[in-house]
């Protein structure tokens, strides 16, 4: 069933369960984060792509105000709570200075698939490993979801875009699966080449051939 829902197009990607931070310093922004206080409404975020509004989105619930300025600006807290699918986009919505648009929401499959789940848990480890980021893998909940370490595997903005519009977590997984499979042989053979770098011109301590 279509709804209308404020809109903040931003040139990124959220992904739902994401806590997001804005300073918030257009008066149509302002505008909507008063609203979102009075009347309880939510609003999405759809990425703006190649000079347009993606029709994909991301529904997001103000937590609160965090600070607010002298001149008018805001520091908020949001929190991403769903998908969205923009069927008719106003660049005004009715009475507002905002974005709205009418939207549906997007349903989500969010079973894992085990196997692919321990695959994507060792790559990701390995990852993290080499970057120098271990921590982030002890954050992680057993039952984690991509969403949850999808901003930390070094996706394009494109390819977090493809995991918003699967519609599955196994399709996510498979996703974020590949790009790991392709990234983690370039990144180890980038390590390897640095240690060589830091070692020429080292004394070497080497065992010679017998013969």
């Amino acid at each position: 069933m279509s709804r209308l829902l404020a809109l903040f197009p931003l040139n990124l990607v959220v992904f739902p369960g994401e806590k997001l931070n804005l300073h918030i310093f257009e008066p149509r922004y302002r505008q909507l984060v008063r609203d979102c206080l009075s009347e309880g409404i939510t609003f999405g975020i759809p990425p703006y792509r190649n000079e347009a509004v993606s029709m994909l989105g991301t529904e997001m619930q103000l937590i609160g105000v965090e600070k607010s300025y002298d001149s008018g600006e805001l520091d908020i807290r949001t929190r991403a709570i769903g998908v969205f699918r923009i069927e008719e986009f106003y660049r005004q919505a009715p009475g507002k200075l905002y974005a709205g648009g009418l939207i549906e929401e997007v349903a989500d499959d969010n079973t894992p698939d085990v196997l692919l789940q321990a695959r994507i848990t060792a790559h990701v480890e390995r990852l993290y490993d080499v970057l120098g980021l271990r921590k982030l893998m002890q954050e992680l909940p057993a039952d984690y979801r991509v969403y949850d370490v999808a901003h930390h595997l070094g996706l394009s903005t494109e390819q977090e875009f493809q995991l918003l519009e699967a519609e599955t977590e196994t399709e996510r997984q498979e996703l974020v699966l590949e790009h790991l499979e392709h990234i983690l042989p370039v990144l180890l053979e980038t390590e390897r080449l640095k240690e060589r770098v830091r070692l020429n011109g080292h004394f070497k301590n080497l065992t010679p051939p017998n013969f």
